[in-house]
């Protein structure tokens, strides 16, 4: 454990964030596959579960809003263009 108070917090906030921002990577990567894979019905399904963890992550302060604003506007363009 770091001596020093700041050091201590990073630790303590990077252990917090670090399971939402792992959701978040898991839940964007399979909305991508899902948009890969062809099938519509699952793609939007897969881009929804996306949007939604994106914006809980947002809610709890793990991500910018316009963090999370990008990757779901980079989401919902595939998603149009594959449809």
């Amino acid at each position: 454990m770091p001596s020093e108070r700041s050091a201590r917090r990073s630790v303590r906030r990077y252990t917090r964030k670090q399971p939402t921002r792992s959701g978040v990577k898991t839940r964007v990567k399979a909305a991508r596959q899902a948009l890969d894979s062809g099938s519509p019905e699952d793609a939007l399904n897969a881009v929804r579960k996306a949007e939604s963890s994106l914006d809980q992550a947002v809610r709890k302060g793990t991500l910018h809003s316009n963090n999370s604003a990008r990757r779901k506007s980079r989401l919902a363009k595939r998603l149009n263009a594959s449809t």
